[in-house]
Parts: structure tokens; C-alpha cells; sequence
């Protein structure tokens, strides 16, 4: 059930709140150009990229994750990133004016984020906005599924779970969410690899597209 007192609302980040595909896409076939490989389909990219920078690097080289030279490639990997970090990335469309409606309410918002906070952090002032509360695996001892991070999202919002709702494109942001008693949105418009369906994970209610959270959350 949707909090009756609605204090905070948290977001992941890639594929969430921020469409951040477009720079893994120019990442990923940068890397496999230095290693002789043709441009690859930018939609498989595009539906790995919540599941990291290991995942990237095997399906960009196919190198498998125990490999010797797979940590040096998901570095080099990484180095690219930063060098094109928040040059194409952007809100979701509908996200801003989710934000300013948050603001006119006094609802609060957050991000917690399987990112590492060296990425999430510039990030996003440098797409313009000013989260007030985010955490990152580096901030916890446990990452999502585990709900560590939202909980840590709420200390810093002064709001319980039970009054936060938690918006995620990945069946992990879903656990997360109802482990820590929260009322959870899948969002079916992020990175979602074929095969799976955000219908299946257990949310509370999907969201197909981003301009529909406005009515989910704020519509009684």
C-alpha cells in the first residue's frame, strides 16, 4: 500500500532516474575497438548497463570474470567512463518536474545506487541536480538486494522505510525495496535485458514509462 504519509522517495540511478546509456555505448565500443572488435548492437549495451562495469567488459570482449587480464580491462574500462562521464547522460523525461512537485510538497528524495560513489557522485551535478541524499556501495556493508542502502537513505531523510516509496529498473532495486518495508515501482523504461519482465518481479505497480511516475507517486 502506497505510504499515507509520504515523506521521501529514493531512486537507483542508471536506468532510473538517469538515462546514462548513451556514454556506456561510446565506452563499450571504444574498448572493443582497441581490440580489434567491430561496433556492437547499441541496444545489448544499453540492457546490460545496470549490471555493472564486470558485466560490460564480458559482454563487451567476452573475457571470462575469473580471466587474468579481466581486472585490467574492467580498469581500462572505468578510465574511459570517467573521461566521458556526464557528457550525454541525462534525467529521465518527466524527472525535473517529479523533483520540482517533490520540492513544492515537502517530500524529500534520495538515490541508492549499486554505483560507486567516484561515478555517481559528479555525475549528477553535472546534469544538473542536487540530490540531498545519496548512497553508494562505498557507504555500506552490504549493497542492494541488501536494503543497507535504503536505510541509510532514510537516517539521512529523517523519514521510516514504511514512508518512503523505492523506484528501480532491476529485479535487485525491487528486493531491496520490499526487504526494507517499502512500497516499491518497477521501472519497466530502464535497462532491462531481453528475457526479463519487470511485471514479474513483485512490485507494487510498474511504471512503463518515466512521465508516468508523476501520477504513481503523487496521484491518490
Amino acid at each position: 500500500m502506497k505510504p499515507m504519509n509520504l515523506k521521501a522517495v529514493l531512486f537507483d540511478l542508471d536506468g532510473t532516474l538517469v538515462d546514462t546509456a548513451a556514454e556506456f555505448v561510446v565506452v563499450v565500443q571504444q574498448l572493443r575497438a582497441e581490440h580489434g572488435l567491430d561496433t556492437m548492437d547499441p541496444e545489448r549495451i544499453r540492457a546490460s548497463v545496470s549490471n555493472g562495469a564486470r558485466a560490460l567488459v564480458n559482454l563487451s570482449l567476452g573475457i571470462d570474470f575469473d580471466a587474468p587480464e579481466f581486472e585490467s580491462k574492467r580498469l581500462r574500462l572505468l578510465e574511459l567512463y570517467a573521461e566521458v562521464l556526464g557528457t550525454a547522460a541525462a534525467p529521465y523525461p518527466g524527472i525535473r518536474d517529479l523533483l520540482d512537485a517533490f520540492a513544492e510538497r515537502g517530500i524529500r528524495w534520495g538515490v541508492a545506487t549499486n554505483k560507486p560513489r567516484a561515478y555517481a557522485e559528479p555525475l549528477l551535478p553535472r546534469i544538473g541536480l542536487d540530490c540531498p541524499s545519496l548512497v553508494c556501495p562505498d557507504d555500506v556493508q552490504d549493497r542492494k538486494p541488501h536494503p543497507e542502502s535504503l536505510y541509510l537513505n532514510c537516517r539521512e531523510l529523517d523519514c521510516a522505510p514504511h514512508e518512503a516509496i523505492y523506484v528501480g529498473d532491476h529485479l535487485r532495486d525491487i528486493e531491496a525495496g520490499k526487504r526494507a518495508s517499502m512500497y516499491t515501482i518497477a521501472a519497466a523504461y530502464g535497462y532491462i535485458e531481453p528475457g526479463d519482465n519487470a511485471a514479474d518481479w513483485g512490485a507494487d505497480v510498474v511504471a512503463a514509462r518515466s512521465e508516468d511516475l508523476y501520477s504513481l507517486i503523487l496521484n491518490d
